[in-house]
């Protein structure tokens, strides 16, 4: 219950929310917090800030002030690896990423939980890598004073499935890469696969364990690869030899291992000849040759969710598609952008 005062009435009186002070192109911040108690020098700055009236509140029983509505909505909608302060400001909740690594959205969840219309949750795209401390949701009440029974249906929505916000570490891995063709085997040309996918593995913590290189004879490549695994490699990558051409053998070379769960092409690009399967319980990555000159491909979108233990098949090569065409950025800002999103 609102009960509107003269601001010249309200001195002695407290608070009942923050009132935020805006100087353009200077600051936006509070002027007043909630809880102050208003002085006969405050009267003035009121004024200057709008402020002819001020609200005293009286809550009911079935009512929630925005603060305590904000801590029991980021209480719910924080998942694993999102961290955040239960000291709202201007009523809001920011979640922030308490590691590295992949952030998860429950997109259906998120949307049930927005569609009750005085609740807000604001996120990052679904499948961002994240760095810790980074701010990845928001959330608040919208209105000053809200219904419990509105804050119960939010709570119940947010715990009715996965967690709403969450942050995936990633698995640390051993990499064997096998670097396939006959112009770098035979050494016609320097191999540059190599120092692009150990940048990329030390990035996400993991490491190149050995590196393999094979003509283009599918049996050769079929042993190379045999032999990483049986090194200790926990994720196979080849590079080149993913095209049309009679002489690109090396996803003959991924089958002839027995590899299963195969699937090659997708919806992406720069990508799409690209290959993903398992051999046993090893994952297996067929990068083609764009992998080396395109700073990020569909190999970036797709490693962070194997290495937080994410199937790949078809279904999660079709849904890259929305999103998928990289817009070739004279700076490159990924993963601020749109490109797997």
């Amino acid at each position: 219950m609102l009960k509107s005062v003269a601001v010249e009435d309200s001195v002695g009186m407290v608070l009942p929310h923050d009132i935020t002070e805006i100087v353009k192109d200077v600051k936006k911040g509070v002027a007043f917090q909630k809880g102050h108690v208003i002085r006969p020098g405050d009267i003035e700055h009121l004024k200057r800030l709008g402020k002819d009236n001020i609200y005293v509140i009286s809550l009911t029983a079935s009512e929630i002030h925005e603060n305590d509505a904000a801590s029991i909505l980021a209480q719910c909608l924080a998942g694993r690896g999102v961290e955040f302060l239960n000291n709202p400001e201007e009523g809001k909740i920011a979640l922030k990423a308490g590691l590295a690594g992949l952030l998860r959205i429950n997109k259906e969840s998120l949307y049930r939980f927005n569609m009750l219309g005085e609740v807000m949750c604001s996120t990052l795209h679904d499948n961002t890598p994240v760095e810790k401390g980074e701010t990845v949701a928001a959330t608040r009440l919208i209105p000053l004073v809200g219904s419990r029974d509105l804050i119960a249906q939010a709570e119940k929505i947010a715990l009715s499935s996965t967690p709403v916000v969450e942050v995936l570490a990633l698995k640390k891995v051993k990499i064997g890469l096998v670097i396939t063709g006959n112009e770098v085997f035979y050494g016609r040309i320097e191999d540059r696969f190599e120092e692009v996918l150990r940048a990329k593995a030390k990035t996400l913590g993991s490491e190149i364990l050995l590196v393999r290189r094979a003509p283009d004879d599918k049996s050769v490549i079929a042993r190379e690869i045999s032999y990483c695994i049986n090194q200790g490699a926990e994720l196979v990558v080849t590079s080149g030899g993913m095209s049309v051409d009679p002489d690109d053998v090396t996803r003959e070379g991924i089958l002839e291992t027995g590899a299963t769960d195969v699937v090659y092409g997708t919806p992406v690009l720069p990508g799409a000849m690209f290959l993903s399967g398992m051999i046993g319980k090893v994952p297996v990555l067929g990068l083609p040759a764009c992998g080396m000159y395109h700073k990020i491909t569909v190999f970036d979108l797709v490693l962070p969710k194997i290495l937080i233990g994410q199937k790949i098949g078809r279904k999660e090569f079709a849904e890259l598609g929305h999103g998928g065409l990289c817009r070739n950025c004279k700076v490159c800002q990924y993963p601020v952008c749109n490109f797997g999103k």
